[in-house]
């Protein structure tokens, strides 16, 4: 199955706020389960997962990722 992760900056330790406002950052993988693409996703930016969020029911997981010294909100849903 295809799952577009959308990732969009929320922190920077330097300026503590969000150090753009433009659009997410889509990527599309192939995976068996909203987890295994949060994984690759996370294998593929060496990033680190700090929570996830997985709806009761529902198509979308959210996840917040740490990368160096910032922080990203990710939205994982079917593509």
């Amino acid at each position: 199955m295809q799952y577009t992760i959308e990732s969009r900056p929320l922190t920077s330790e330097y300026t503590h706020r969000a150090e753009y406002d433009g659009e997410p950052r889509q990527t599309t993988v192939e995976a068996s389960s909203a987890d295994d693409a949060i994984t690759q996703f996370l294998q593929q930016n060496a990033s680190e997962l700090v929570s996830v969020s997985r709806p009761a029911r529902g198509q979308e997981s959210i996840a917040t990722v740490r990368k160096d010294d910032s922080v990203f909100l990710v939205r994982v849903y079917a593509a």
